[in-house]
């Protein structure tokens, strides 16, 4: 399985987030996640809709991370953020003519869930522990 961009983008900017004391503007985290700030931007919106990041306005504003993203799940941010997509596209135009009887599409289904229950016990704050939280305090910090 892969994830999105825009799920990748988003949890790096949330481990970066807990790192962090204080207001990050959208060109520091752009640099220091090393993505494009449009994207970037676009996933920051998100993550604040979601109630995981909380937003200022302003010359001397930026985001933060909310008090409850912390804890928050990875395995069910990952789910949020990737949508209701299946490993494979069975129904598509032309829909795959083996969907009637097949058994792949329910074990790639169980897989995937596998793959996101392993990630549900761990929290942003897990994937921000030493020693990865020095490397994310160094970031975009020349």
């Amino acid at each position: 399985m892969r994830l999105n961009r825009s799920t990748d983008i988003g949890l790096r900017i949330l481990m970066l987030g807990a790192t962090r004391d204080g207001l990050l503007t959208i060109d520091e985290l752009a640099d220091a996640v090393e993505v494009p700030r449009h994207h970037l931007a676009k996933v920051v919106q998100r993550l604040q809709h979601m109630g995981l990041l909380e937003t200022v306005r302003g010359r001397s504003g930026g985001v933060r991370l909310a008090p409850t993203a912390h804890t928050t799940s990875v395995g069910g941010l990952v789910r949020e953020l990737e949508g209701e997509t299946e490993v494979v596209d069975c129904t598509g135009d032309p829909a795959c003519p083996l969907n009637q009887g097949c058994r792949l599409r329910g074990a790639l289904r169980r897989a995937q869930e596998a793959f996101y229950a392993t990630l549900d016990p761990i929290t942003i704050s897990d994937l921000t522990a030493p020693p990865v939280r020095q490397v994310l305090l160094s970031l975009g910090r020349a």
